[in-house]
This record gives structure tokens, sequence and C-alpha cells, in this order.
């Protein structure tokens, strides 16, 4: 996960919270990705964060590479052989980069310069390579639970999401996307949460952090008091479910 260079790199540090409280992409979507991909030799996991998706590909791949900008996020990564994880901002991948058969984007294209990123994308894949660009909607709770949260998310706390947010809850249908596109096949993420693991994934939201730097922390101490209510018994597991949206192309070199 990345910002711009030039403004706030929300993900520069909370790595640890990052890795414990983010949900876990479905192993059949690297599968799904792979494949797609010509060959299952190299795979470049591009802002990868903590290695979130980076873990998956390395089941199908002889080789994954994991990029991020942030060192706590690298720091905070599972390593796993076959997997390397080098720092690095998207816009400028190291130069001995080549011949990678996927290049996957996860939950971060829409902090990329995307011109910038695009021309590294061509340089470093090997013809016919597949590019994948995979976001997470909005959480789906059913019942009061999730009627509050959408409170939340919608009418309170969307006002300190940043800009680039609006792309993501779009499902990247706005970014601009330079190559040849294939039809993408439906994937979900769901999970089984206790209250404490879900007000752990919100806790990293960068709208969060921004509301408890403008002073409205007020609005999130609500929030989960309220939603602590909702819930029951503090260790009841509910299913929380995320839509995943991808945009996927065919690189001709």
């Amino acid at each position: 996960m990345r910002d711009d260079t030039a403004g706030t790199n929300w993900f520069s540090e909370g790595g640890r919270n990052y890795a414990q409280y983010r949900p876990e992409y479905p192993p059949e979507l690297a599968g799904y990705l792979a494949e797609l991909a010509p060959d299952n030799q190299k795979a470049l996991d591009v802002g990868c964060g903590t290695g979130q998706l980076t873990q998956l590909l390395s089941a199908y791949f002889s080789s994954v590479t994991g990029v991020d900008p942030s060192e706590d996020q690298l720091c905070n990564a599972s390593h796993t052989p076959g997997i390397t994880y080098l720092h690095s901002a998207a816009e400028s991948l190291p130069a001995d980069f080549s011949g990678y058969s996927l290049i996957t984007v996860a939950q971060a294209a829409h902090w990329f310069r995307l011109d910038d990123f695009y021309r590294e994308v061509r340089r470093v894949a090997r013809p016919q390579a597949v590019i994948a660009l995979i976001s997470y909607g909005v959480l789906n709770i059913e019942g009061q639970a999730g009627e509050r949260f959408r409170q939340f998310y919608y009418e309170e706390i969307g006002r300190f999401w940043p800009p680039e947010r609006q792309l993501v809850d779009a499902g990247y249908r706005d970014l601009p996307f330079p190559f040849e596109e294939l039809n993408a096949a439906p994937f979900s993420i769901e999970a089984e949460w206790e209250l404490q693991a879900l007000l752990g994934y919100i806790s990293t939201w960068s709208a969060v952090r921004q509301a408890r730097q403008k002073g409205e922390a007020h609005l999130i101490t609500q929030f989960e008091n309220e939603l602590t209510s909702l819930w029951g018994s503090p260790d009841r597991r509910r299913k929380i479910v995320w839509p995943i949206a991808m945009r996927l192309g065919r690189i001709q070199n």
C-alpha cells in the first residue's frame, strides 16, 4: 500500500496492526490468476503491504517478489520460501526487474501515479503477461450491526477518507487501464469475526487516523460503544463479506 509521494503516506506506520487485522484474500483468487498467466515462473506484487496476496501467490509461482514503499509494512510481512520483499515505489521499480508473468496490485492502485506505474509494468513484464488491479469494497454485516456500520461508514467517517477512496468504492471502474481487458470471475472475501477483530480492522483505516488527527475521535468512540451494544457477546462471531473487484489485462509488449 502506498500514498502519492507528494502527500501523506497513510501506511508508513501501523504495519503490525495491518498484518493482524486486514482481511485475507481467498486462496482461490491466487489460483485463478495463476491460470491466466502465460506461465508460473515469476509473479510481482506491487504495493504488497504486509504480503496478504504475496503469500498466496507463492503457492503457484516459482518466484514471487513483493515491493512496497513502506519499510514498516515490509517488516511485518510473513516470510515464506520463494518470496522476496523489497523496498520500492511502484513508479520506479528496480532496474533489474524483468520477465514477470503476473503483476498484481491489491488494494493499492488508487495511490499510484498510474502513467509512471504502467510504464514500469510494460518494462518488467514478459510478453502476454497478466496485470491484475484488485480491490475490495465496503464490508457487509447482516442485521442491526450492519446498519450501524453503514451509517458510520457513509454518514460519519466518510468525510475523512482521502479522495482516492472513491476509486475503491467504484471497484476501480474509473481508473485508466490501457491494456487488453479480460473478464474477471467473481470473488469475495469472507470471514467469521469477533467484535475485536472488526474494530481492529476499522482502526487501520486512513479515515479513522484522519478523524483522530482532526480532533473527531468522539465519532469513533461513539460508534464503538453503539456497535458493542448491538453485537451481543463480544466473542460472538459474525459473518463479514467484502466484495472483490478486479481489472484484468493482457500486456502486449
